[in-house]
């Protein structure tokens, strides 16, 4: 057991340590540098082992902004931000709360990626856990390795890093980088502590050759394990994890369509778990067309939805819309079929071989689209929005340029306000840009998009563009999930995120954005988790008293200050 303690509320409460001297210094969770006093100096051995000076977490933050702004590039300052978390983990907190609109890009999507790609070159300390394929009977092991008691863990954060933010498998050290990644969102975002959670870097080797042959790759060198074996050693991390942990939310990240859906599948019902990519993607297009549905006035029981990119992200994205449509009052049938999807061998069909299980009941008709023109033998996305002629035009394809402009015009020649949602990341992977979205349909486009974008002028109205992103809503789905300490993460607790989302947004100004600002992260994620707080309550899934959602919520948002630390 650790020989620190910690308040566990998110005030300024004392913490206290037999840690000393260097010790003290060494650990992120207890180091303060220049901010500890006079008092602490001398009970916890510090004296000579730091500067005279004593000052506050504010001035250490505006020193520690200065650095961050001298750095050369994004990467560098992603690497400048992960030494000062190795470091100082209030301090680096402190610099997202601050600078969240301008950081969350740095410290996530778009950055992270490149930071993944240079991982095993750059790595410099572990973070979590690295669970191996390789050892499955250590699984429980290496959770126990961490100290932490059944109360102690809120949320862990697992991927094998199969499809990490459209660049792919990278292997160990992806699955790292991008669990600690989205942790680092959580706590910035809704205030989740960060002692309470765990990055979980699932390693079942990988197919990226690159990481194989390469001489400074971390993680086991070896193809990526599929089947039973797989199988075998997710089920062994999910039953450790809940035996452990038995209150915490586990969340999945990035893993390959042939497993992210059906690992949600198999766990969503017995334990409260959740697929950002699958379900948080899918709330946050759905709180973005609910914006479209109010500046068009077509109501979602009408709406025509081409998804380009029919995976994992493209149909989970499509199943929350069709289940809008059926609340809107169609049949399951009918909104199933007023979805087109569209991937690499053009629009889905029902008699092609290897569609996958999710995509079956979306693929059209072959009977329905016999006439229609092929190119290659695939019936590609200008003729599938020429003949369904949609409102809705979703990108998940990562294809840069896809949308092209004879494509737009094309739809917005048949729908007045066409809503058009590029939502592939990173920035060189989108299918097309606001700027060009709204040139060429003279403003009338909606548009949100995956990446931070700038707002566009055109014809003397400058618009706001919506940016999809994520970090509107799992965070406050996490919040939520665990104020309410919620036997599972339901449909119903989803899509009460994606309303409270699109509620936030008055879109009757002329260019208004779809979706709120990300600056003002904290406040969606506090009500966002407040929806899900009541919704739990209300469904009878909260095992805790649900007296004051409000307030419950606001409490339990951790606050990076520094606090007292005294030795024990």
């Amino acid at each position: 057991m650790s020989d620190t303690t910690h308040s566990p509320d998110a005030g300024g409460a004392e913490n206290g340590t037999r840690a000393r001297g260097l010790e003290v210094l060494r650990d992120p969770v207890l180091n303060k540098g220049t901010a500890f006093t006079a008092d602490e100096r001398r009970a916890l051995g510090l004296e000579g082992l730091l500067p005279a000076a004593v000052e506050s977490l504010d001035q250490r933050a505006r020193r520690a902004y200065g650095q961050y702004r001298d750095q050369p590039s994004d990467l560098a300052r992603n690497i400048f931000l992960e030494a000062v978390r190795d470091r100082d983990e209030v301090l680096y907190y402190r610099l997202l709360g601050d600078h969240l609109q301008e950081m969350l890009p740095v410290v996530y999507d778009p950055t992270v990626a490149r930071a993944i790609e240079t991982y095993s070159t750059q790595y410099r300390r572990p973070r979590g856990v690295y669970l191996s394929v390789d050892d499955p009977d250590g699984v429980e092991r290496a959770l126990a390795n961490l100290g932490l008691g059944a109360g102690d863990v809120d949320l862990l954060v697992a991927s094998d890093a199969e499809e990490i933010l459209g660049i792919g498998d990278w292997g160990a050290g992806g699955g790292a980088g991008i669990a600690a990644g989205k942790l680092a969102v959580y706590t910035a975002a809704a205030g989740i502590d960060p002692a309470r959670t765990i990055p979980v870097a699932l390693d079942v080797g990988t197919d990226n050759e690159a990481l194989l042959t390469g001489p400074r790759y971390v993680g086991n060198r070896h193809a990526r394990v599929r089947g039973e074996r797989y199988d075998a050693f997710v089920d062994a991390y999910v039953t450790a994890a809940t035996r452990l942990f038995p209150e915490a939310v586990l969340h999945w990240e990035d893993f390959g369509p042939a497993n992210a859906r059906r690992i949600l599948d198999r766990y969503r019902d017995s334990v409260p778990t959740f697929n950002d990519d699958v379900q948080g993607t899918g709330a946050i297009v759905l709180a973005a067309m609910l914006g479209a549905v109010r500046v068009s006035g077509t109501p979602l029981r009408d709406q025509r939805i081409v998804v380009f990119g029919a995976g994992t992200a493209g149909l989970g994205i499509a199943d929350q819309l069709r289940d809008a449509m059926v609340r809107d009052g169609l049949t399951g049938q009918e909104a199933t079929g007023r979805v087109w999807p569209v991937d690499r061998q053009g629009l889905l069909t029902d008699d092609m071989d290897g569609l996958r299980d999710f995509q079956v009941p979306y693929a059209r008709p072959a009977s329905e689209v016999e006439d229609w023109a092929r190119e290659d033998g695939a019936i590609g996305l200008h003729e599938v929005v020429s003949r369904v002629r949609p409102t809705l035009l979703l990108g998940t394809s990562t294809v840069h340029g896809a949308f092209t402009e004879d494509v737009v015009t094309t739809m917005a020649r048949h729908t007045d306000r066409p809503a058009v949602f590029p939502i592939s990341n990173p920035t060189e992977r989108m299918e097309a840009s606001p700027e060009d979205l709204l040139r060429w349909t003279r403003g009338r486009a909606l548009v949100a998009v995956g990446v931070p974008a700038e707002p566009v002028s055109v014809r003397g109205v400058e618009y706001s563009v919506a940016q999809a992103n994520n970090a509107l809503i799992f965070p406050g789905i996490g919040l939520g999930a665990i104020v309410s300490r919620t036997r599972t993460i339901t449909d119903a607790l989803i899509r009460a995120a994606a309303e409270a989302v699109a509620a936030m947004v008055d879109t009757s100004a002329p260019g208004a954005s779809l979706l709120p600002q990300v600056e003002d992260l904290r406040e969606v994620s506090a009500r966002v988790a407040v929806a899900v707080v009541r919704r739990a309550e209300q469904d009878g899934l909260a095992r805790v008293a649900v007296t004051d959602p409000v307030q419950q919520v606001q409490d339990a948002m951790w606050q990076p200050v520094y606090r007292p630390l005294h030795a024990l």
